[in-house]
């Protein structure tokens, strides 16, 4: 399973002309779900899009001789902001562009496997208490956004295991 994760300040997501999934400040999750996935990559990306700590407790005074912006320590999750994660499915994040012109998608999982994986990875950031929207599966959606910092990260669960 395969994110990318942006901290936003604000994030929507459309269907022709109408929103389905609006937040404030907090996650925008792209998700993409291959066909090695299962049970386990759900529980690593629920809870590491849960607790990956990306958020600004308060900005740190520059030391002498550095710029005079403040620099800011990300010490934060999503949950100690009290923020929100707007999740939209991806299946191109497991397109493989090594070859030709055209992307592979081999990797992907089908959709039916994929929309469960991916209800499942909502389900569980629900279930901890986050507030939670989501895109429309299989749709042509538009993705509206200000990234903050700009702070994206990139999350892989077969990295880990």
């Amino acid at each position: 399973m395969r994110a990318v994760v942006q901290r936003v300040k604000h994030a929507d997501v459309a269907v022709g002309d109408r929103i389905v999934g609006a937040i404030g400040q907090g996650l925008l999750v792209f998700l993409g779900v291959s066909v090695d996935d299962g049970p386990a990559d759900v529980q690593y990306m629920a809870d590491k899009i849960r607790n990956l700590r990306i958020f600004d407790e308060q900005p740190i005074k520059p030391s002498e001789g550095e710029g005079s912006a403040p620099r800011s320590k990300m010490d934060r999750s999503v949950v100690e902001i009290g923020g929100s994660v707007l999740v939209v499915s991806q299946f191109t994040l497991y397109g493989d562009c090594r070859k030709g012109r055209r992307p592979s998608f081999d990797k992907a999982a089908r959709p039916d496997v994929a929309q469960a994986l991916y209800g499942n990875v909502v389900r569980l950031l629900r279930d901890s208490g986050l507030r939670v929207e989501t895109g429309a599966f299989q749709a042509l959606m538009d993705v509206r956004l200000v990234n903050e910092g700009p702070v994206t990260l990139l999350i892989d669960s077969r990295k880990f295991f």
